[in-house]
Order: structure tokens, then C-alpha cells, then sequence
């Protein structure tokens, strides 16, 4: 698998279908309108090209992106100290944190329960920052590696992220389960299993659009199949857009078709938390630095979400 945020956050050390929602919508009805998004991932991948360091000064990194017109930010965390450190620099550029990643590892038993109580412990100090989606995709057995999760495994995985979700509810926050394309490996069935072994009510899917179109062999009837399946329970979009396979510097057209996803979630009366999520990889290209390129990211996703 390609290089992606779960990876990075872990290395650096740095801070059911539709039909099984009788009670449990999570659209325009009950979530109130976020600002566009973005996340921390993408701007890492612009700074590392640049051979600058995200973490280094933060308080200069949020100002440039701030500097964008972007107002929300989702950051990727790993302990309640990172959240302390982030607040006063997000008051300070005025930018709202509707939705956080949170990274996990749920499929054995009793590192599932360590896991489940330092999400816990980062939500509970979260109630100040008025966050509403804790994003987590659960950790693979081994980072790049080939070996898929046994069936115990994912059966524990599904009961701990059920549990974790209905935690999370009670602090009167919305689990929202995340992939890359590892859980698509083996017919799809970790990704599968996860939302059909949860409650609705308690575990909700960020769509990571370009993860899920590339998982399934950059094939974007697989990702509108999976949006028939479940879109009901999409509470959050990562924004990404390639040409060719390739991720591109900005979010504009390309092989997936945005404005037909757009358009099928208002077909469901499903409004999603839109989260830009533009990285880069070795083949992308090298034209703009971050703050142009997230200026026309947020142009381009507010024309085509209106």
C-alpha cells in the first residue's frame, strides 16, 4: 500500500446497508452545516516535498493554512497532550475542528481495550472544541504488509469498534469508520464486515472517495456500488481527485466523478462533512505550493457542493 496518514501518524511520533436504519439518519436533518474541511495529511505531503517539517513550528504551519480561506481543520491525533497543544493555535487562527482522526488498532482483544480507552481519553477532552466526528481507521496487522486480518480478528475489530462508537455517542460525538484500499483486499471483506457487524447507531463511514476508487482497482463502479450500499451512513467525505491514477496538486476533475457522487448523495438526502484531503505522491506534479494549491481546492468544492 502506498504511503498515507495512518502510516505517517504511527511513524512520526508527533503528536449496513441503508435498509438497517430504522431510527439513525445522519444527514442534513441532524448535523449542522460544517465549513469545508481539510485535513492535516495533505499538507505534510506539500511540506515534505519542500523538505519542511509540518510539526516544526505549528503555529506558522496554521497560519498558512489559514491563509487559504479554509476555516476547519481536521488534525490527526494521538494523545490528550496533543490536543492541549493544538487548541490555543487553532483559537488563535480561528479555525473550527468539527472532525479529528484518531488513529486505533482494535483486532486483538486486549490492545483493543488500551486503544478504545486513549480514543476515549482524547474525546473527553475534546468537549471544549465542540468536535463532532472522530474519524479512525483501524491498524492493519503490519504496515505495507500482505497478511489479512483472520475472521476472529475482524469479528473482534467489529465488536470493539461498535463499542467504541457507542462511547463516543454518549460524549454526543459520531464514530465515522475509515479505509484505505488494504481493506478492500480479499472480496472487500474488512471493510464490508465492519459496517455489517456494527450498529448504525453507533458506527457511521467517512468515505475516503480516491482510497476506496483505488482498493478496487481504480474502479469507480465498485465506489458508487459501495455508496448504493451505504450511503446512508457516509457522515464525511475525504476530498482527493487523480488523472490517470496519479493524485494531483488540486482538487478539480479528473477520473472520479465528483459531481455524480454529489449528486447521488442529495438523490439520498445524505449531507456529508466535506474534508479536502489533496496529497501528493512521487508521481504527482510539482507546480504550486500548498496554500495555491488548497486556495483552488476550496473553490473548485464549493462550486460542486453549492
Amino acid at each position: 500500500m502506498k504511503s498515507n496518514r495512518r502510516q505517517f501518524i504511527n511513524s512520526a511520533a508527533m503528536l449496513t446497508g441503508s435498509a438497517m436504519l430504522p431510527d439513525f439518519v445522519f444527514s442534513k436533518e441532524n448535523l449542522k452545516s460544517f465549513p469545508i474541511s481539510c485535513n492535516q495529511y495533505d499538507w505534510i505531503t506539500f511540506y515534505q516535498r519542500e523538505g519542511k517539517d509540518w510539526f516544526a513550528d505549528l503555529d506558522a504551519s496554521l497560519a498558512d493554512f489559514a491563509s487559504t480561506g479554509i476555516t476547519a481543520y481536521e488534525p490527526g491525533l494521538n494523545t490528550v497532550e496533543d490536543v492541549k497543544k493544538l487548541i490555543p493555535l487553532l483559537q488563535k487562527h480561528k479555525l473550527s475542528m468539527p472532525s479529528v482522526y484518531v488513529n486505533s488498532s482494535l483486532h486483538e482483544h486486549d490492545e483493543g481495550q488500551k486503544s478504545i480507552q486513549t480514543v476515549l481519553s482524547i474525546a473527553d477532552m475534546l468537549k471544549q472544541t465542540d468536535t463532532k466526528i472522530v474519524v479512525t481507521n483501524p491498524n492493519p496487522i503490519q504496515w505495507g504488509g500482505q497478511q489479512n486480518k483472520s475472521d476472529t480478528q475482524l469479528s473482534e475489530q467489529a465488536r470493539n469498534l461498535d463499542l467504541l462508537g457507542a462511547e463516543l455517542k454518549k460524549r454526543g460525538m459520531t464514530l465515522a469508520y475509515h479505509t484505505h484500499d488494504v481493506e478492500l483486499r480479499a472480496a472487500g471483506r474488512e471493510f464490508h464486515h465492519m459496517l455489517l457487524a456494527t450498529k448504525p447507531q453507533n458506527v457511521s463511514l467517512c468515505l475516503d472517495v480516491h482510497w476506496v476508487y483505488r482498493g478496487a482497482g481504480d474502479s469507480q463502479i465498485a465506489l458508487f456500488d459501495i455508496v448504493k450500499l451505504y450511503g446512508q451512513r457516509i457522515v464525511e467525505l475525504h476530498l482527493r481527485q487523480s488523472k490517470e491514477g496519479i493524485w494531483q496538486e488540486t482538487f478539480g476533475e479528473g477520473d472520479i466523478d465528483y459531481k455524480l457522487l454529489m449528486k447521488r448523495l442529495t438523490e439520498i438526502n445524505v449531507k456529508p462533512h466535506f474534508v479536502l484531503e489533496q496529497c501528493l505522491e512521487k508521481t504527482s506534479p510539482k507546480t504550486m505550493n500548498a496554500a495555491e494549491a488548497h486556495k483552488i481546492d476550496l473553490k473548485y468544492v464549493s462550486e460542486i457542493i453549492g
